[in-house]
């Protein structure tokens, strides 16, 4: 498995002024924009200063990043395997490991809706190439359905939450802290994904442009370094993670201490087993003709930083 390493000649060689950094608002990228410490490694490392941009969701954050509007960003599993499908140019850089319990299939309170396999003939939401997409084709795989079986309803976590409130959806996938909000302000019911919930929600990516990778491998380094570090701050200080989500979000604190326990932060290095788990996703999806082409995820897969 060829992994990229990313310590070709010629790094570093054009000065960065602005490192542009994609984010969602939550999680660690949101941490590292708001406590600092990350924008200081980058300046000691080199760079003149670090701009953050703000995502709804990852397929917009991937979309700017394949264009170069940003130069690093945060998702989850499925969007950059939509991204690498359509030949943006990016690299996989850190993972997150994730419990998969941060999410999952909702079904207002009224619906009447017991099981995945109810949502045959049903709107089911999600944002299509964010991690939900894959929540929804395993889970429907579990119970003997395909996307084909349900009426698909393409909205972003907004607009999805409007419809799901207003009775317009009959099932939205969707992670947190929208997930828990749904459940305490809507009445919303889980419904079961039939299965370990590890298997479906399997990660988090830091993700790279790969001209800038190329360009500037040893800020990428101190990039990962610090994203780490934010990492784990977030899994030594819970409750102050809580707090500043609830500042950036104007959500309850309550709500948010339990998003936070459930959550996991650290970031750790790209290796051949997390090059398997993400290929057995893109695998899935070129199976099922979500996208066009087989991808390699070896191909994308950098080890620029070893977690040292």
């Amino acid at each position: 498995m060829a992994l990229l390493s990313g310590c070709g000649k010629g790094q570093d060689d054009e000065a960065v002024t602005t490192i542009r950094v994609g984010y969602q608002k939550n999680g660690v990228f949101l941490l590292a924009k708001q406590r600092g410490a990350f924008d200081k490694a980058l300046v000691k490392a080199g760079a003149a200063k670090v701009e953050w941009v703000e995502f709804a969701s990852g397929p917009p954050l991937l979309e700017a990043l394949a264009v170069g509007g940003i130069d690093l960003g945060g998702t989850g599993d499925t969007p950059p395997i939509f991204a690498q499908a359509a030949g943006a140019p990016l690299l996989y850089t850190a993972v997150q490991k994730l419990s998969g319990k941060a999410g999952g299939i909702l079904t207002p309170a009224n619906s009447g809706l017991t099981s995945i396999a109810d949502l045959k003939g049903r709107k089911l939401a999600f944002t299509r190439g964010s991690s939900a997409h894959n929540i929804a084709v395993v889970a429907l795989e579990r119970a003997g359905l395909t996307l084909d079986d349900v009426e698909v309803v393409n909205l972003g976590p907004a607009d999805a939450a409007a419809a799901f409130s207003q009775g317009g959806i009959d099932g939205w996938v969707i992670w947190d802290p929208h997930y828990t909000l749904a459940i305490r302000n809507n009445g919303a019911r889980t419904l079961s994904i039939g299965g370990p919930e590890e298997q479906i929600s399997g990660a988090g990516y830091a993700l790279a442009n790969r001209t800038f990778a190329d360009r500037h491998a040893p800020l990428l380094v101190a990039a990962m370094e610090a994203l780490a570090a934010e990492g784990q701050w977030a899994e030594q200080n819970r409750e102050a993670m809580a707090e500043l989500m609830a500042k950036e979000t104007g959500l309850p604190l309550d709500l948010l201490r339990d998003t936070v326990e459930r959550a996991d932060f650290a970031y750790t290095p790209i290796t051949p087993e997390v090059v398997a788990q993400q290929q057995a996703i893109a695998d899935r999806f070129h199976r099922l003709g979500i996208i066009p082409a087989s991808i390699k995820i070896a191909d994308a897969a950098w080890t620029g930083w070893n977690g040292a």
